[in-house]
Order: C-alpha cells, then structure tokens, then sequence
C-alpha cells in the first residue's frame, strides 16, 4: 500500500495547486497511485528538476494512512499487519507506543507512558503483539 507524491528536495509537499508546497503530507498536496503518473505532472511544471517523486507508505508517513494518529511520530516499524510507531502525543508530553492495524486502520494509543527517549526506544525495539 503505497501511493506517490511531489516533494522539493527543500521539504514539503506540492499542493493542489502546483505552485506552492505543504510542511504536512495531507489531502490538499497532489498525490498519484503510480511514479508514471507523478512523472507526467513533474514533465510539465515550470522547473522539473526542482520537484522529487517521493514514495509514501503506512511506515514513512503514517498520520496520512491513520488519520486518528495525531502527534509526532518519531520512529516506526512493522510487526506483521501492524505498524508500531513512537509517538509524543503533543510537545512536552510522555512518548507513548500506538499500534496501528493496516487491516481495520483503528490506532491503539498503549497506555504506558514514558518520560525519555531511552525508555520508549527500549520498549519499541522489544514491542512484540
């Protein structure tokens, strides 16, 4: 499950309106099912070589496919149909691990909080279901 995007190599995302580009991967930046298809949007924009085709999956950017994700995600990696990310739920708070299910897209937000970053990092390297 992927799909494609436009991004400068700046950062952000090209928007809808092919002129202006998005820090946040959301429904108003321009996105494509195949790299052919974002090819031809890219051949026929002003400066080509300013515009990168940039693969967007569940594990690169998992707020677009899990909309009830909200925070920063730090870190992600899958675990069979799952995608298990680091979150910080708004700045300053606790890190805490969400599960996401690829198959149903509902996000568990675990209830265990953790203070610093070596706390959930072990907790995320040993995450088993």
């Amino acid at each position: 499950m992927s799909i494609f995007a436009l991004q400068s190599p700046a950062g952000g995302f090209l928007d809808e309106d092919l002129k202006h580009f998005n820090k946040k991967f959301d429904d108003w930046c321009v996105s494509f099912e195949s790299y052919d298809d974002a090819m031809i949007i890219v051949q026929t924009l002003k400066n080509p070589k300013s515009v990168d085709i940039v693969e967007i999956t569940p594990l690169s950017y998992p707020q677009y496919f899990f909309p009830t994700l909200q925070g920063t995600v730090h870190a992600t990696r899958q675990i069979g149909e799952k995608i298990i990310c680091i979150l910080e739920p708004f700045m300053g708070s606790s890190f805490r691990i969400a599960v996401c299910d690829l198959r149903t897209k509902r996000v568990h937000i675990n209830t265990t909080q953790y203070k610093n970053v070596l706390g959930v990092e072990g907790a995320f390297a040993n995450f088993t279901e």
